[in-house]
């Protein structure tokens, strides 16, 4: 639609300084509420099927009964704002609704402020100086609680039937605790998946105080009623009770430990220490550098047998001096070995970053302003606006037709099904 000249010089009268146009008292806010009001008045003759001013058909009892006066707020303040009412009350106007009370998207805006890890002052100050909005603090938590109903609706969404590959993590926040009221370490474990198309997809998120075999049990019987069947290699670093609980879950399932996951300390599997920050824990710092370098050879070792080798060379060049990485990967040997047989591209998306870090890097940003949580439900807003921003980003896993067509040969009958 083309607003004409002579029309644009007509409203233009009178304005002479900037603030005619763009003030409080200016065109643009005067405009707007006229328009708005004329579009109600719209609505209300669709509602009713006569124009104002004209009469009503004979047999109809319902009739226009004048205005109501409310105040919204919207990104150029609060305004008056006139909308028409009928006399049987049956009038749900769609442009705003009944007790809506904020226009120009200010949830969507209070929910992005939000997302980024900002507080609910910060939250208040952004939205008085940039639109000169004053909100209380019960609004916001109002606006933000909303995310709890879709949380739930996304925590219980249907899954595909298959997943290739999925990661299991966990992050450590601090929580105040609702009955000590002390605030605790709580663990917040999340699932990311790669679906069979070679996309990213977050299966859900669970917070715990403690793991063990009943707690991961019980996420694996969740994720089998919301329609996960298989999952061809679940990717964990020493999670406690883990093992047990997808063997009893998806007894088909590769587990794989990761040896490399994990370069941050927020983002480390509660009471384990993957075998390369292990190893490292015991050397000085001046062997870190060649302890890590000899170490490379055996995780990217093209089989078990030359991997098996090198882990002697290693212990024969360090085990004078530290004596206790060799034996430590040897005791986790065999949950490390059946990563040799996968090909270097399926390698590459469960032991590079390429799957997660993506996510880790979305979530520290996010969390990293963050001291602590009063509520458990207040940490999973955050995370699951963190999450949301993440799978907008993009979700497609680099390089993946190469895995795929290998994960299709490895596991027939089952990436197909």
């Amino acid at each position: 639609m083309t607003i004409s000249n002579e029309v644009l010089d007509e409203l233009l009268k009178g304005c002479k300084r900037p603030e005619d146009l763009l003030g409080d008292a200016g065109l643009m806010k005067e405009l707007k509420v006229r328009l708005m009001e004329r579009m109600l008045g719209a609505e209300l003759t669709a509602h009713l099927g006569y124009e104002a001013g004209a009469e009503p058909p004979a047999e109809q009892t319902n009739r226009r009964n004048g205005v109501a006066t409310k105040r919204v707020k919207g990104s150029d303040g609060e305004v008056p704002l006139s909308v028409p009412r009928d006399r049987e009350g049956s009038f749900e106007p769609e442009l705003v609704k009944k007790g809506q009370t904020r226009i120009d998207g200010i949830d969507d805006k209070i929910i992005g402020l939000y997302a980024a890890g900002l507080s609910v002052r910060d939250i208040q100050a952004h939205l008085e100086d940039l639109y000169g909005l004053r909100v209380s603090p019960d609004l916001i938590s109002r606006v933000t609680d909303a995310v709890l109903d879709e949380v739930r609706e996304w925590q219980h969404r249907a899954l595909d039937r298959m997943y290739p590959i999925v990661i299991f993590d966990a992050l450590r926040v601090k929580i105040r605790d609702a009955d000590s009221r002390m605030v605790k370490n709580k663990a917040v474990y999340i699932a990311l998946g790669v679906t069979r198309e070679g996309d990213r997809e977050v299966l859900g998120l669970w917070i715990a105080d403690n793991e063990g075999a009943k707690f991961w049990l019980s996420v694996m019987n969740e994720l089998r009623n919301r329609g996960v069947q298989d999952i061809l290699i679940a990717v964990v670093d020493g999670l406690k009770g883990f093992p047990e609980a997808i063997t009893a879950a998806f007894p088909e399932t590769t587990v794989q430990t990761c040896p490399r996951h994990g370069h941050s300390d927020q983002w480390r599997a509660h009471g384990s220490i993957h075998l390369i920050r292990h190893s490292m824990n015991f050397c000085s710092w001046k062997d870190r550098k060649a302890v890590a370098a000899d170490l490379r050879p055996i995780y990217e070792a093209p089989t078990a047998e030359e991997a098996a080798r090198q882990l002697d060379a290693f212990e024969e060049k360090w085990a004078g001096k530290y004596p206790s990485i060799a034996p430590a990967w040897r005791r986790a040997w065999a949950e490390v070995t059946p990563f040799y047989a996968f090909s270097a591209a399926i390698r590459k998306i469960i032991y590079t970053t390429n799957a997660v870090e993506s996510l880790n890097r979305v979530l520290r940003k996010t969390l990293k302003t963050k001291g602590s949580f009063p509520t458990e439900e207040a940490a999973t807003k955050l995370i699951f606006l963190a999450i949301r921003n993440f799978e907008k980003g993009g979700r497609a896993v680099r390089e993946w037709v190469a895995a795929r067509n290998q994960l299709a040969i490895m596991f027939v009958g089952r990436f197909d099904a």
